[in-house]
């Protein structure tokens, strides 16, 4: 069960790193305009002209893209950072990203150099990109099997919690001005110092700890730690079976789970997850939230209301999720988050194609708005993150985490960068895309995704043995 310790594990290592992860998605929206207005008026003073239209767009769009840029080299490098540092020691090395760009947000406006908040954010986007596959990797194997959904869900809600606190930080009345908005962004850097106070006062992973460095007494010493008892007894033989097994089993690398039927079938499986949770069109529907707002009649102030009112309903399922996902299991929960989403984009869809037909119609969209990211919190949000950690085993999981987070930074990206040339195209159809897209992965939940609820890893990847080379086939 949960214990004050294993509590105070999951808040270091959970609030130092889904912190960065959720923060430095919100935080960039609120003081846009005002970083607009800044590289106007440095390239006035530079040639005396100020910036076109076209070139403007351009560099603001670099600005925003280059994190998605950096989260997908930082999850690439996941699996070699998790090996070489252990979970917790990459967790903290991983910091050093993070005060770099806090360095450079804070002052990138000071030294009138755009470069310099355009590389922060780059840099930052590594470090989100890192944390997505450390933390969820490290919540996982530091977890009780019975609690193991609930603590992954951990990450996301965080995450959650950091994108309302960056809306909030973001208003014009606390740091969303002219001359605070760096330090703003700089606040990035307090999730590092955070986690470098309070996380080396915790154990390393136990699994880490006997699986790859082979330390019996080290990982018995910190799996006391985290239970808060001697009696660990039946859990270190449990470990040892997985440790032993992943000894007939080299290190995988990147060719070998592609090739191998075994591990191939959880990689498409984690694979799916993760693009289901970027191609859903969550943040599609969150960007198109200001022009309903807009177009509902709803005033600047009210529309700033309305998305704090967003955040928070996204904070609040996510945390009922972390308590559902042990009670109904993680397949269950997938299926009626995508299933909600897939009923809520369709009517979102037609309210858009006759929003001036009444007003109440724009209303309803607002709700519609708020609906899909509830349902999106219910399981989408969360359960990806921590589900490629359940699927493999000790010596696969660092490369397969690797992966699936790379894959799900370049969807987050294709989704950024292809969403608004589509929505000019289409109008309001290009939803029927996502309606399409969330078909397809309630379809492949239903058939091919396998319930881990209270299931040990010897289990799950027994099953995938029997999948793989029974007959069963995937």
């Amino acid at each position: 069960g949960l214990n004050p310790r294993l509590a105070f594990a999951i808040c270091a290592a959970a609030f130092g790193s889904a912190f960065q992860h959720g923060y430095n998605l919100g935080i960039i929206n609120a003081p846009q305009a005002l970083i607009e207005d800044w590289l106007n008026e440095t390239e006035n003073a530079t040639t005396g002209e100020y910036l076109d239209e076209g070139k403007e767009t351009i560099l603001i769009a670099t600005m925003v893209s280059i994190y998605c840029v950096g989260g997908m080299i930082g999850g690439a490098m996941t699996g070699l950072i998790a090996e070489r540092f252990g979970r917790k020691g990459g967790l903290l090395f991983n910091n050093i990203f993070a005060i770099i760009a806090a360095f450079l947000f804070g002052f990138c406006k000071m030294a009138n150099s755009f470069g310099m908040l355009v590389f922060g954010r780059l840099v930052i986007g590594v470090n989100s990109g890192l944390n997505a596959g450390l933390c969820p990797m490290y919540l996982s194997e530091i977890a009780p099997i019975n609690l193991r959904g609930a603590i992954g869900t951990a990450y996301q809600l965080v995450l959650t919690i950091s994108i309302l606190f960056s809306q909030i930080m973001g208003l014009e009345t606390i740091l969303g001005t002219d001359n605070l908005w760096p330090i703003a962004l700089s606040l990035t850097g307090l999730g590092a110092v955070f986690q470098l106070l309070t996380l080396p006062l915790c154990p390393e992973s136990p699994k880490f700890l006997l699986g790859t460095k082979d330390d019996p007494v080290s990982a018995q010493r910190a799996l006391t730690w985290l239970r808060n008892t001697n009696n660990v007894q039946d859990e270190m033989a449990e470990m040892r079976n997985e440790a032993e097994a992943a000894k007939l089993v080299p290190s995988v690398s990147v060719r070998e789970i592609i090739t191998n039927p075994t591990l191939r079938i959880p990689l498409i499986i984690s694979l799916m997850m993760m693009l289901a949770q970027q191609l859903s069109g969550i943040n599609a529907v969150i960007f198109f939230s200001t022009s309903i707002y807009k177009n509902a009649g709803l005033s600047e102030e009210a529309s700033i209301n309305a998305t704090i009112a967003m955040g928070t309903m996204n904070v609040l399922m996510t945390f009922i999720s972390l308590v559902m996902v042990e009670k109904f299991g993680r397949k269950t929960l997938m299926l009626a988050g995508l299933t909600g989403m897939l009923v809520d984009a369709f009517l979102f869809f037609i309210c858009l194609l006759i929003k001036d037909m009444a007003q109440w119609i724009s209303y309803f969209s607002i709700f519609l708005v708020i609906l899909f990211v509830v349902m999106f919190a219910t399981g989408p949000g969360s359960i990806p993150w921590f589900f490629v950690t359940e699927l493999f085993a000790q010596n696969a999981r660092p490369t397969a985490s690797s992966i699936a987070v790379a894959v799900n930074w370049t969807a987050a990206f294709i989704v950024g960068l292809c969403f608004l040339p589509l929505q000019q195209l289409m109008g309001a159809y290009v939803f029927l895309i996502f309606v399409a897209l969330l078909s397809l992965f309630i379809v492949f939940t239903w058939f091919k995704v396998p319930e881990t609820k209270g299931r040990p890893i010897d289990e799950i990847t027994a099953m995938f043995k029997q999948q793989a080379y029974g007959d069963d086939r995937v």
